[in-house]
């Protein structure tokens, strides 16, 4: 049972969520609040496995909402939802820990994807979203000299570019033949060789290593 929370300041917005998401035996909507205030103090006592974020809550934000409840407890996932098409939202959002991005005007059908995806331990990005992350982190990235060894493994590097391509953890496990259990501990075991913190980091490397192309 995935257990989730929605945060956005329009009482109708979330009601309207809550009533695609009742309907499905594996999801439960344990509480939809408007403010971080509200979030915390329902946090302590239902504690969920991801919330739906907002990005703009009134005066507040849900970026750095993200960041604080990131600090807090690095095993919760958080997607944000929202109206904003800013390229500095997603970016911003993501860099403190999101694992999806969805706009309001996505289908109940990609909202369901995201959240299961991001539930088995994978990132889901709209397309919009996908976009701007790919358009960000290769700033300033050349592809790398094809003479240059790459410090991983020929598995590694499979994983590596499925990573990069926006195969989630299960679909990386059917492609390969493989556990999903295995494809989480090489995931890791990339950020820590590759000294990067995220998904985006591991694309990055992609780039460089010429593992992808741009």
């Amino acid at each position: 049972m995935i257990k989730l929370a929605i945060v956005d300041d329009h009482k109708m917005f979330r009601q309207g969520v809550a009533s695609i998401l009742e309907d499905e035996s594996n999801i439960k909507v344990l509480w939809s609040v408007a403010t971080s205030k509200e979030v915390f103090d329902s946090i302590e006592t239902k504690p969920v496995d991801i919330i739906l974020m907002d990005i703009t809550l009134g005066e507040e934000s849900g970026i750095t909402l993200t960041k604080l409840l990131l600090e807090r407890d690095p095993n919760l996932k958080i997607i944000a939802l929202t109206m904003h098409y800013e390229e500095s939202y997603v970016v911003k959002i993501l860099e403190n820990g999101a694992k999806g991005y969805l706009l309001k005007d996505a289908s109940a059908s990609e909202m369901l994807n995201a959240i299961r995806t991001v539930a088995d331990g994978g990132t889901y990005y709209s397309q919009f979203a996908s976009n701007v992350l790919i358009k960000h982190i290769t700033k300033g990235t050349k592809p790398k000299d094809k003479n240059q060894e790459i410090p991983l493994s020929k598995r590694e590097i499979e994983i590596l570019s499925l990573i990069a391509q926006e195969y989630s953890n299960p679909e990386i496990a059917k492609q390969l033949f493989i556990s999903i259990r295995t494809v989480d501990t090489h995931r890791r075991n990339l950020l820590d060789k590759l000294q990067v913190k995220n998904t985006a980091g591991l694309v990055k490397k992609a780039i460089k290593f010429g593992i992808i192309d741009i």
